[in-house]
Order: C-alpha cells, then structure tokens, then sequence
C-alpha cells in the first residue's frame, strides 16, 4: 500500500511540475510552456523589429486586440480576410484604421517554423498587444494563453460590438457592461488612446459643421483649431492626428490629464469628463500615473478572457488570416477564405 501511496505522489507531483503556474478560467498562463518553450519570445521578436521601423504599428497592436475580444471575443476572427468584403476588418471601425495585421503575420510565421499547429493566432495578438503596452509604456504582465481560434467573421459583428468614438458616457458603460467590464474598466481601457493616431472623420463633427468651423462643448477653442487646420471640412481621407498632441507614442496617464484642459480628441472621451462617476476615476488616474498602469494591464487580461474559445472549440489556424482547409463551421460565413485556397506561402501572406 505504501507503495502505491508513494506512486500516485510522485504521479502527481511530476503532473503539477507540468501544469502553468497561474490559471486565469480557462486560460492558463505559461500553457506553451511545454509544447512551444519559445512561444511568446518569438512574438515578442516580431513585435519588436516592426516597432524598431514605426513606433506607431505599438498603438495598432493594441487596438487590434481590443477590435478582436470585443467581436466574437478574443478569437482572431477579425484577422480572417474574406473574399466579397464582409468580414469584421472590411467594417467601418476597422477599415482602413485597423493596422498590424502584418506583424500577426510575421510572428504566427516564426512561431510555426518552431513549432507548427500548435499556437492560436488569438494569443498572438493577445502577446502583441502586451508586449506593444512593455515597449511604450515599459508596462510588462503575464498574458494567460490558450485561446482557440474562430472559424466566423462578418461586418456586421463589428459595426453592432465596437463603440465608435460618437458614444455617450452611458452607451459607453452599457457597451462595456456587455462585454463583462464595469464602468471603471471602460475608463481605464480608454486611457489606451494616450498612444495612436485617428483620420479626421472620427471627429469632425466636433469642428465642422458642414463648411462653417465650430467648436464643440467641451473642446478647447484652440484645439479646435489646430485640429481645423489640421482636418479641412472635406479632408483627405488619409489626414490623421495623434489622438494624445502630448506624449503621442508613451503609454502614459496624460490621456487624463488632457481631458481637464479640453483636449480629448473624441466626443466619447469629453464624456468621460462631464460624467461626474467616471470623471472621479479620470482624476484618479491623472493624479496616480503608478496606479493607472496597474489597473490598465490587469483590465487588459480580463478583456482577453472574453469569450474565448478553448479545449476542442475552434481551431488552431495555420494561416491568420484564413480558416483551415476541411473546417465545416465556415458555412454559416460566406465568402471567408479557406486555407486550401491560400496559393502563397505565410511568410508573403498579403495585408491591408
């Protein structure tokens, strides 16, 4: 009996020996630990050299991922490209704003070379996105991994998930209330518009109306300005600004504080202000730059648990941007392709 005792210990103890150190649900932290050691490095190498060449495609990287989790939830369906135009990156929030696709590629090329059919193209947008946050805002955290990836992407998911940028405080929390974040966490997240840039078209309504200049309530007069000269009532369709004029490529609280001086750039973020609840957390977060960033990445992997696939669902795909040959799930998402279609090989995959 002892014996035996003794044998299902030692079972046990090399079991937990294997098994990730932290458990998020379902997701695991670690979980390529054993089947793709250099998983996550491989990732963060890809992210890396593009950042080396655009400090920008940072800010890309991780609105990417929040346009992921927020549509279907974080199942890499907005990476699917399809065929007539009706997947979620030919939507209006995404197209032609969403941007990094290529990077995704890069690293998912990397990481099969090393270990093939065996890391979702929704964790590595999940570790782009992370290790994106390290590299501007030097802000590092554990990412819990084992996501699968969709097999579905259409337009319309993203046009009816995605909040634009012309929402008020309320529809705000009751978008993110459906993605199981509270009103707090949708100000924190917000406060990832500190990096990135945004075309004319998502404010200008805010300083034209029609040909005649204005400046909306809560927008300070010379910013509407500035942003008049920047954008003309009929603007070039690639004009963009950087959403923070401050410290545009740092991750940092000045998101909050530009938006006591009538400086933020959207409708949806003077709304933050005006709400007297969430103006309390955006005082907090100018005043603690410290505590924004713990609450920023600990919302980060709580957005990343948003209705992932894991186990048996969906599949590990071996192109991001199409679903596997054979896969009968396709059907219900006309015009998505398949990988039996692709003629390239993944290292030339093509990217809006």
């Amino acid at each position: 009996m002892d014996r035996v005792v003794a044998a299902v210990v030692a079972l046990v103890v090399v079991v937990c020996l294997r098994l990730p150190a932290v458990a998020h649900g379902q997701l695991q932290v670690g979980f390529y630990n054993t089947s793709c050691p250099n998983a996550e490095s491989l990732v963060q190498q890809a992210v890396a050299s593009a950042f080396a060449n655009d400090s920008g495609i940072a800010a890309g990287l991780i609105r990417l991922h929040f346009h992921d989790c927020f549509v279907r939830g974080c199942d890499a369906s907005v990476l699917l490209v399809s065929a007539n135009g009706t997947a979620e990156r030919d939507a209006p929030p995404n197209k032609p704003s969403l941007r990094g696709f290529e990077v995704i590629d890069a690293a998912k090329a990397a990481v099969e070379k090393s270990c093939a059919r065996t890391v979702s193209c929704a964790d590595i947008v999940a570790f782009a996105a992370r290790d994106s946050i390290n590299l501007t805002g030097q802000a590092s955290y554990q990412v819990p991994s084992g996501r699968r990836d969709g097999n579905f992407s259409l337009d319309k998911d993203a046009r009816d998930n995605l909040p634009p940028p012309t929402f008020t405080a309320q529809q705000l929390v009751d978008r993110f209330a459906n993605k199981t974040l509270t009103a707090e966490e949708m100000v924190i997240l917000s406060g990832a518009h500190t990096v990135g840039r945004s075309f004319c078209s998502s404010f200008l309504p805010r300083i034209w109306n029609g040909t005649t200049p204005i400046v909306d309530a809560g927008l300070s007069p010379a910013y509407a300005t500035l942003l008049q000269t920047l954008c003309p009532s009929t603007p070039n369709a690639t004009t963009t600004t950087a959403v923070d004029p401050s410290t545009p490529a740092v991750l940092d609280s000045n998101y909050y504080k530009l938006l006591s001086l009538n400086l933020g750039l959207f409708f949806s973020d003077n709304q933050l202000r005006t709400n007297a609840t969430l103006n309390t957390s955006v005082n907090s977060f100018s005043a603690n730059e410290t505590l924004w960033k713990e609450k920023f990445v600990a919302a980060m992997v709580k957005m990343g648990n948003i209705e992932v696939l894991t186990g048996t669902q969906g599949q590990i795909r071996l192109n991001c941007s199409v679903v596997n040959n054979g896969s009968t799930s396709v059907a219900g998402a006309p015009g998505i392709e398949m990988a039996g279609h692709y003629s390239g090989s993944i290292e030339n995959i093509a990217t809006s």
